[in-house]
């Protein structure tokens, strides 16, 4: 076999003993695929009847309005759990005896990154499907579908790339499931939950100028196949950033620590 032959044969093993660790690790599988479906129900049954109203309609207008910022939480949720597994790995000294196998290195951080775009994706699927089933109802046409799948999948990628830095970076398991949370709670200071101009001045211009809004603003526009443009353009800018950038990252930490 050649060399990329068994580099892609490697990494899929290492995508399925990642998928595996969904099995053996149930707990957090529930907190990182359910959690944001409860998020989602709380936020529609019992502040959607009083924030729809804000909206100028209802409970059924909120659905469509918080769906795609319960989305983006249902990705940072899930790739936080990378940064677990990642550390895990670290510290657990797997990586140290994987490294004195004949196995392509690469194929250790790509095991991860996919494992966990399988597991966000997942996680997208049930909240958009309980959206559904509680009546959301998008506007999008096929093209506008397209076009959010790969939007989403481009997302998930350049949070697992962050969330794999961040792993690769900490040292404990312990400081790796804390180094994630602003990736859960920066939403909440964007447009995902309220509009923006409802805030006070200070506050709506770190809403309105943080990476999160423009991505929640394109998934809406998407869903109500109305996407802006411009909008768009400035998420897709600041995932490639946040990709390139934790993928660099990543590639340092784990040059340096193969290093040692």
């Amino acid at each position: 076999m050649s060399t990329a032959s068994l580099a892609l044969t490697d990494s899929a093993t290492m995508v399925r003993r990642d998928l595996r660790r969904m099995v053996r690790y149930p707990s957090l599988t529930f907190q990182l695929l359910v959690m944001p479906v409860v998020f989602l129900l709380l936020f529609v049954y019992v502040l959607g009847g009083t924030l729809g109203a804000g909206l100028g309609g209802g409970r059924a207008e909120y659905v469509a309005y918080v769906t795609p910022a319960i989305l983006l939480m249902a990705i940072t949720a899930a790739v936080q759990g990378t940064s677990i597994s990642v550390a895990m790995d670290m510290t657990g000294g797997i990586v140290d005896r994987l490294r004195t196998m004949a196995i392509a290195r690469a194929s250790i951080l790509t095991g991860h990154v996919v494992g966990s775009l399988v597991q966000t994706m997942l996680s997208v699927a049930a909240v958009l499907g309980v959206a559904v089933l509680i009546g959301f109802r998008p506007s999008a046409g096929p093209g506008h579908w397209l076009a959010l799948v790969g939007f989403l999948a481009l997302m998930s990628l350049a949070f697992i790339w962050l969330s794999v830095a961040l792993g690769l970076a900490s040292r404990t398991v312990e400081s790796a499931s804390n180094v994630g949370l602003p990736l859960v709670l920066l939403p909440f200071l964007g447009s995902g939950f309220v509009p923006t101009d409802s805030m006070p001045a200070g506050l709506r211009w770190f809403a309105e100028h943080q990476p999160f809004t423009p991505l929640i603003e394109t998934v809406r526009g998407l869903l109500a196949g109305t996407p802006s443009g411009g909008t768009a353009a400035v998420a897709v800018g600041w995932c490639l950033v946040i990709a390139l950038g934790g993928f660099v990252w990543s590639i340092r930490l784990f040059a340096r620590d193969s290093t040692r």
